[in-house]
């Protein structure tokens, strides 16, 4: 593996979680009893794919299908099902077996030997070998992609034979397995189908569900794999839509016409709580909101002028309208019920500092600040409009910009904001919390933080074996992060989803994975 360069700013990594501004379209596919098999299934193992199709609305469409390249969750939400990693976290985050079925790690926790499984094979009818973790991730570092910061103590992966990989690292990294498990970014892919660039349209996975067809700006259509490693699936596909509209997709559900969706707006929750045929899951998520100020830009480089904004905000406002009690405030990243989670409440509504700061950092006239948010996350523009009046009184004037996601990824990278808000989602070990966002070489510093002692601290916690003394490293970074304002955090938001109660085996997540591949659904 040759190590790269320090990855550049491509996106928030799992934090956009969209793409694309969506329209309702015709909920096709119906919950009946279909053969998916004839001709459109790739099933190469021969097997026939049978079952009632899942209908799921999502909340935004897939701005790409290579799970190493998207950044968004809206793309996760269907790649979950249709690509594999090494290991994979259960319901309680915890590493398990995937494709590979074992692992060891030496006495010096430097090399990590792993078994892969057997008889496994690519939706093409292509085996899956050693080979493909090495090419799938060497392509990550090698082309600089959004998660190469993952491997950033991996010094070489080689197949020592067709199912066995050696991963070698410079230091131990506690870390390495949710590095390579937490999400669908790491997935294992196949050579072929990157270097014919079908990827992004018709990806090939080894997952238990192969997709057959994609239509832009319309639906996704995925078919259960019978030969899947894990057992074939008991239905036989899904039927995904793309839903932005909260209320329609609430009605869908209500009328029969979807089984599942992600789409519901907070304040629309308790119209669905009790009602008859549905069923609603709310849990605490590993998610979190922030802002963030373009520290290129002045005076946003100047830590007063920062600090400024974080005490100038009314969080209890903002929260209460974009999550209507849903949600839990927040100043750090890592939510209160996890164990890596550290006390901070340093910043208050308090016009009378937010302007005494002002002074300090040497703003003396009115300013004019461009907020970058976008349409596919209305809880961007409606924080936006409570900032803007929040700000106005300090004689700071903020010119809302809100764009689709797309444009929003494209503004980000290119450094032209003042202000943005987004989420990151996903978040399993704490360097997945801090060290892409806050590390002055981290692959998603958009905003342009550098405080060598954070580096310090950050790169300490990534190879520190002792949980306690890794939680104190944490605990000392993330605290500077929030003093210095590189994030001005807002709040931990729930995974808040619906589904009919005809579909079975359905568990919404605190890292929003969305699996189908266990469920049942009663046949229509």
């Amino acid at each position: 593996m040759r190590r790269s360069p320090a990855p550049r700013a491509l996106t928030v990594g799992l934090a956009g979680a969209t793409a694309g501004l969506l329209v309702l379209t015709a909920c096709s596919g119906g919950g009946e009893a279909v053969d998916l098999d004839g001709g459109a299934s790739g099933a190469a193992g021969g097997g026939e794919a049978t079952g009632p199709v899942l209908r799921a609305a999502i909340a935004g469409e897939p701005d790409q299908l290579d799970p190493q390249s998207t950044s968004s969750y809206f793309s996760f939400e269907v790649l979950e099902n249709v690509f594999d990693t090494l290991v994979e976290p259960d319901e309680n985050l915890e590493m398990q077996p995937a494709l590979a079925e074992s692992w060891e790690t030496s006495e010096d926790g430097l090399t990590w030997t792993f078994t892969l499984r057997e008889g496994v094979t690519f939706h093409d009818g292509s085996e899956f070998t050693a080979e493909d973790v090495v090419y799938s991730y060497d392509r990550i570092v090698d082309e600089e992609l959004s998660n190469a910061w993952k491997f950033g103590s991996v010094t070489d992966v080689v197949a020592t034979d067709d199912s066995t990989v050696t991963i070698t690292v410079s230091a131990p990294t506690p870390n390495l397995l949710s590095s390579l498990g937490g999400f669908k970014g790491l997935a294992i892919v196949e050579q072929a189908n990157v270097e014919s660039g079908d990827i992004t349209t018709k990806p090939v996975g080894t997952g238990p569900f192969e997709l057959t067809d994609y239509t832009p700006g319309d639906s996704i259509d995925l078919v259960a794999n019978p030969d899947y490693w894990g057992g074939a699936p008991e239905i036989g596909g899904i039927h995904y839509t793309f839903v932005s509209e909260g209320s329609t997709a609430i009605a869908a559900l209500q009328n029969d016409e979807i089984d599942w969706t992600d789409s519901i707006p907070a304040q629309q929750l308790e119209s669905l709580e009790g009602a008859e045929g549905v069923e609603v899951g709310v849990t605490p998520s590993n998610d979190y909101w922030y802002l963030a100020l373009n520290e290129a830009k002045e005076p946003w480089g100047t830590v007063e002028a920062r600090q400024a904004i974080a005490y100038a905000i009314d969080r209890e406002s903002i929260l209460q309208a974009v999550s209507y009690g849903t949600a839990q405030e927040n100043q750090l990243a890592i939510p209160e019920d996890s164990v890596w989670y550290t006390d901070y409440s340093t910043y208050s509504y308090d016009e009378a500092r937010a302007r005494d700061l002002l002074a300090q950092a040497g703003v003396t006239g009115p300013v004019t600040m461009d907020f970058l948010a976008t349409s596919d996350y209305p809880e961007t523009v409606t924080a936006a409009q409570i900032i803007a009046s929040n700000l106005e009184p300090l004689g700071i004037t903020v010119n809302i910009r809100t764009v689709d996601f797309a444009t929003w990824l494209d503004e980000q990278n290119s450094g032209n904001f003042d202000l943005l808000m987004m989420g990151w989602l996903g978040n399993i070990d704490p360097d997945d919390f801090y060290y892409s966002q806050h590390h002055s070489q981290g692959g998603s510093n958009a905003q342009g933080y550098a405080n060598p002692e954070v580096d310090r601290l950050l790169d300490a916690a990534r190879t520190e074996t002792d949980e306690a003394a890794r939680k104190d490293l944490y605990a000392q970074a993330a605290t500077t992060i929030a003093d210095e304002a590189s994030y001005i955090y807002l709040y931990n938001p729930s995974v808040i989803q619906a589904w009919s109660t005809d579909l079975e085996g359905y568990t919404a997540r605190s890292d929003r994975a969305i699996r189908f591949r266990d469920v049942t659904l009663a046949q229509r």
